[in-house]
């Protein structure tokens, strides 16, 4: 097989239909556009950058261009506050009431689709590790159902926080209860933006400041940034929308302000590239350490890496779908638990670990095979109240060219 042979191990031709199969998505008006990064032993085996960044000026998506990768944002922000708890300056079973004390004394829901009025005290305190691992009892407006998902969207406004300082986002989150009991549930939510906003207190900085110090400038992330300058505007993948009736994309951006905001969301608000989030990728695959920069001891990453939900967290739903089937959750970071059952959502070595983000955005590193997969995508998803359920109206065509690619690289291996 040495002839078909091509960098990391894979089979030529195989790894050669990953284009061709993804094409499809954009020829046929499901995604304007993507771009893909497969890394294996060392070495970058293929890049595609396929369709459209801006149908509108029919300007191509490119190596370099920009997306915006919203919960991929996730393990980042995670990276930083385990980088606080090596230095001791935080523990995982800290209340998070120490330094943010707007979340003390908080209410819990006794029905989490029930009235806001009925409530009970909380039994403690929500920990670091509630917040790295979803079990604060917080929640999103988006995968909430009931009042609560409404209060969510009326007292903190759109998901990310724009126009606002993180005092006043704190304070408003503190006057609404809790759905869950900290500890008791894995609930999507607003964890990692209260855990970014937990760093940036304890290192006197912005949210920013802390991740490009900590993490950019050593990694070399250059274009990654909670905000995008003028000068890289037009680098920027437009987001869009794909109508349930079929109809042509619309577009769904919002403008970036001309100054950088104080809010800075560390649970969504990145803008990275595929080459960028590459280096952070490498990092966790690594242990800890690329090219030489170490930012985590290899125990952290492994603590990070392990699957921390019990069984009974596991056998709920996430989003609809039965999501822990196959998969576990650790600290800032999902992994595949049984490869073979893991077939039904993707591909992937038992091991592997990443986070997606809401847009489409994914990345995956398998320690098995030694590989990163980036999947990078701007298509829009409803994020109002109870959009959970409109999430299983939305046409989904676009999104099945994440199996696709996923399915196709694996394929290449001969897996």
């Amino acid at each position: 097989m040495d002839g078909a042979q091509v960098l990391g191990g894979f089979d030529r031709e195989a790894l050669g239909q990953v284009p061709a199969a993804l094409q499809g998505f954009v020829d046929q008006g499901a995604l304007s556009g993507i771009v893909t990064l497969v890394w294996r032993r060392g070495e970058v085996a293929q890049v595609n950058a396929l369709g459209y960044r801006d149908l509108a000026a029919k300007a191509p998506m490119q190596r370099d261009t920009l997306f915006r990768i919203a919960s991929m944002t996730k393990p980042v922000t995670s990276v930083a506050a385990m980088m606080l708890v090596e230095e001791g300056k935080l523990k995982l079973d800290d209340p998070i009431t120490r330094w943010i004390p707007e979340l003390a004394n908080m209410k819990v829901l006794k029905d989490p689709a029930g009235p806001l009025d009925q409530t009970y005290p909380a039994p403690r305190d929500i920990t670091v590790e509630d917040l790295l691992t979803h079990r604060s009892g917080l929640a999103y407006a988006f995968t909430s159902m009931g009042p609560i998902a409404h209060a969510h969207e009326k007292t903190l406004g759109p998901p990310l926080g724009y126009g606002v300082t993180p005092d006043w986002w704190l304070e408003k989150l503190g006057t609404l209860p809790l759905s869950y009991a900290p500890g008791e549930r894995f609930h999507y939510s607003h964890a990692t933006e209260v855990l970014g906003f937990l760093v940036a207190r304890i290192e006197g900085k912005r949210l920013g400041e802390v991740l490009k110090s900590r993490i950019f400038d050593p990694l070399g992330m250059h274009d990654t940034d909670f905000w995008m300058p003028a000068d890289k505007a037009s680098r920027m993948a437009k987001l869009y929308k794909a109508p349930i009736d079929g109809g042509p994309l619309e577009d769904a951006s919002w403008p970036e302000p001309p100054t950088r905001f104080e809010f800075e969301a560390g649970g969504g608000g990145l803008i990275s590239t595929a080459d960028d989030y590459l280096k952070f990728a490498r990092m966790m695959l690594g242990r800890g350490e690329v090219d030489g920069v170490r930012l985590l001891k290899p125990e952290t990453v492994d603590l990070m890496r392990a699957n921390r939900l019990t069984e009974e967290q596991r056998s709920h739903g996430f989003l609809g779908m039965p999501f822990w089937l196959s998969q576990g959750f650790g600290l800032g970071v999902s992994m595949i638990l049984d490869a073979e059952k893991h077939q039904w959502m993707g591909a992937g070595g038992e091991g592997a670990f990443g986070w997606p983000g809401a847009f489409g955005t994914w990345w995956q590193a398998d320690p098995t095979e030694d590989m990163i997969l980036i999947f990078l995508i701007q298509d829009s998803m409803p994020l109002g109240p109870e959009a959970v359920t409109a999430m299983q109206g939305q046409r989904p065509s676009g999104r099945l060219a994440l199996p696709v690619f996923q399915k196709t690289v694996y394929a290449a291996l001969g897996k």
